[in-house]
C-alpha cells in the first residue's frame, strides 16, 4: 500500500460519493487538490474551512510541534486568499505523557494561533494508549468571508505566469536534515547541515499567501505538500483544466535542499513541500510580485506558463530532459522518513 495522502483514483472510487447527505449550500466539495471547502452561509458569506493531521517530528522541541501545526492547518485557509480566523483541535498524547510537556505544546499552540489572529474554539485533547507521541488528530481551521473575495487552486488561466516561493522539498530538507544530522555530517559542513535544519522554521504558506493576494493579480495558489512541487502543480492543472509547461532549470534550488535530497537520492520536484507555495498569476503582475517577496525575505521565481491545452504538462528537468507532468505515485520522502525513525528507535 502506497505510504501517505491516498491518490486521486481511489479517492474517486471510495470518497467522491461518500459525502453525507447533498447540500446545494456546498460551493467547494472535497476534490484532489483543492485545499478547503467553502459553504454558502447566506447574507452574501461563506464559510472556508480546512483540516489536517500533525504528527510531532521526532527531534524536534515541543514548541515546534505547536508552531508547525497551527502553521500546516492555517496554510490551507491562506492559499484560499483568505485570513485564517478560527480553529479546532485534537491533541493526543501518550498516557506517560507529563504535564510540564502538555502545558509546553498547549502554550506553543495558544501562542502561534495569537500572532497569526486565530480564535482557538474548541477541540478534544486526551491520553490514550497506542500513541507513542503526541499527535494532532486533526487540526480544522476556518475562516468568514464574502462571495467574491475567494479563490481556489481551480481559477488558474492559460497565459498565467507560475511562480514558486523557497524552493522545492522545504519539508523534507528540514525533517530528514534533523533525524538525520550523524549520517549527513559524514559527507557536509555541520554549517550547512543546521541552514537545512531551520528550514523546518519555514513549513508555512501564510505570510507567502497574505503578500501574493496583497499584490493583486492572483488566480490560484496551492501549497506543494505530499507530492512535492510536482503533485501541486498537476493538482492545480487539473482542478483548473489547463496545459502547463515548467522549467526546473527556473526553481530556486538552496544549497541545503541539494545537499539532503542529493544525499538520500530523492528527487526534490516529488518530495513533500510544506513551506513551498505555488501562485499562478496574471503574467503582467508577475514580476511585481516576486519583488513584494524578495521585499519580505521569501525569494521565489517564475517556473513556467500555463497553455490551453489541458492535456499537455511537462516539466523540462534540469538535465534537459522534457518529462510529462504527472502526480508522483509515492512521495519519496515518506519511505526514507519511516526508515530514519525505526532507525532510532
Amino acid at each position: 500500500m502506497k505510504i501517505g495522502k491516498i491518490n486521486p483514483e481511489l479517492f474517486s472510487s471510495v470518497l467522491k460519493n461518500k459525502l453525507g447527505k447533498w447540500s446545494e449550500n456546498v460551493i467547494v466539495p472535497p476534490a484532489p487538490g483543492i485545499d478547503a471547502g467553502v459553504i454558502d452561509i447566506g447574507d452574501g458569506k461563506v464559510l472556508i474551512i480546512a483540516e489536517d493531521p500533525v504528527f510531532a517530528i521526532p527531534g524536534q522541541p515541543l514548541e515546534m510541534f505547536g508552531w508547525y501545526s497551527v502553521h500546516i492547518g492555517a496554510s490551507d485557509i491562506a492559499v484560499m486568499g483568505v485570513a485564517p480566523q478560527y480553529m479546532t483541535y485534537s491533541l493526543l498524547m501518550p498516557p506517560e505523557f507529563s504535564e510540564e510537556d502538555f502545558k509546553t505544546v498547549v502554550d506553543s499552540i495558544h501562542n502561534t494561533a495569537a500572532d497569526l489572529g486565530i480564535a482557538i474554539v474548541g477541540g478534544h485533547t486526551g491520553h490514550y494508549p497506542g500513541f507513542a507521541a503526541p499527535t494532532i488528530g486533526g487540526i480544522t481551521v476556518f475562516a468568514i468571508t464574502t462571495k467574491d473575495s475567494y479563490i481556489t487552486p481551480a481559477g488558474a488561466k492559460p497565459g498565467d505566469a507560475v511562480i514558486l516561493t523557497k524552493g522545492p522539498a522545504v519539508e523534507t530538507t528540514g525533517i530528514l536534515s534533523v533525524l538525520r544530522e550523524k549520517d549527513l555530517l559524514k559527507r557536509h559542513p555541520l554549517s550547512l547541515i543546521k541552514k537545512a535544519q531551520e528550514m523546518v522554521k519555514e513549513m508555512s504558506v501564510v505570510r507567502d499567501a497574505q503578500i501574493a493576494m496583497a499584490a493583486g493579480g492572483i488566480t490560484a495558489m496551492h501549497d506543494a505538500t505530499e507530492g512535492g512541487v510536482i503533485g501541486g502543480l498537476f493538482e492545480i492543472a487539473q482542478a483548473s483544466g489547463v496545459g502547463m509547461e515548467i522549467d526546473e532549470s527556473l526553481f530556486i534550488y538552496p544549497d541545503e535542499i541539494r545537499m539532503v535530497c542529493e544525499f538520500f537520492n530523492l528527487d526534490p520536484v516529488a518530495a513533500i513541500a510544506e513551506g513551498s507555495l505555488l501562485i499562478t498569476v496574471k503574467e503582467k503582475h508577475a514580476d511585481g510580485l516576486i519583488e513584494k517577496l524578495k521585499e519580505n525575505n521569501i525569494p521565489a521565481s517564475v517556473i513556467g506558463i500555463l497553455t490551453e491545452d489541458m492535456t499537455k504538462k511537462t516539466i523540462k528537468r534540469r538535465d534537459g530532459r522534457t518529462e510529462p507532468l504527472l502526480m508522483p505515485e509515492q512521495d519519496p520522502f515518506w519511505p526514507v522518513f519511516f526508515e530514519s525513525v525505526k532507525n532510532q528507535d
